[in-house]
């Protein structure tokens, strides 16, 4: 069991390099490589959904984007690494080898690309379905990363590793599910009484009285510019 961060630093180090993380979210993990060393450009689809992010680099020295992955706003090889934290299957099915495309143009000679993937399995995909089911996307991912010779691109290391969750009660739930997508609030309110149930019957209890702790079973794949 380790983190994404540990393991995204164990196969491809980002002290000292060009690093891209496409999706970037809140920027908690641009801003953990940027503390390891990195320097890092966060992309995200609009301005909205990278706000948070903005907020709280405090002077750090992040750069954030606006972009997608398929058309990502950067030069050609301008990275060192490309990364897709848990991003790749919310790309449409139809233009994940298009990111693919657009990620080998965009690292340089030496470089490489990141994908750490959730898997479709295990009690917290089984809790988080109840409000969105995944498995046909994250399938559609796995199935695009192996083609990914098509985009040029050679797999280099796949690792499958487990991340340890620990939620403090209902709240804590639905704001990591709300994180990847705030449409998804409508869906986790409808349902909010059997997301408590399963919520209680799966993981296993954590230290707090409300707490659960669950693992998230993972992929990490590391690509590099086909020979």
């Amino acid at each position: 069991m380790v983190s994404d961060v540990e393991m995204l630093e164990r196969l491809v180090p980002p002290s000292g390099k060009d690093v891209v993380d496409v999706g970037c979210g809140g920027g908690a993990l641009v801003r953990a490589m940027t503390e390891r060393g990195a320097r890092v450009t966060g992309v995200e689809i609009s301005e909205s959904q990278m706000a948070g992010a903005v907020e709280q680099d405090n002077g750090r020295g992040a750069r954030y984007l606006v972009g997608r992955a398929e058309r990502l706003p950067l030069g050609d090889a301008s990275a060192d690494i490309v990364v897709f934290m848990r991003s790749f299957h919310h790309v449409p099915r139809g233009l994940l080898g298009a990111a693919l495309l657009e990620a080998r143009r965009v690292i340089r000679p030496g470089g490489a690309v990141y994908v750490a993937e959730p898997l479709a399995e295990g009690d917290f995909f089984e809790l988080t379905r109840l409000v969105e089911d995944e498995v046909e996307v994250r399938a559609a991912a796995q199935a695009a990363l192996a083609e990914a010779s098509r985009a040029g691109l050679e797999p280099a290391t796949t690792v499958d590793y487990d991340v340890p969750i620990l939620l403090d009660g209902m709240t804590a739930l639905r704001a990591r599910v709300l994180a990847a997508d705030p449409g998804r609030a409508s869906r986790f309110d409808e349902r909010s009484a059997e997301l408590a149930s399963a919520f209680q019957r799966l993981g296993e209890p954590g230290e707090r009285a409300r707490e659960r702790r669950f693992l998230q079973p993972m992929r990490a794949d590391v690509l590099l510019l086909a020979s």
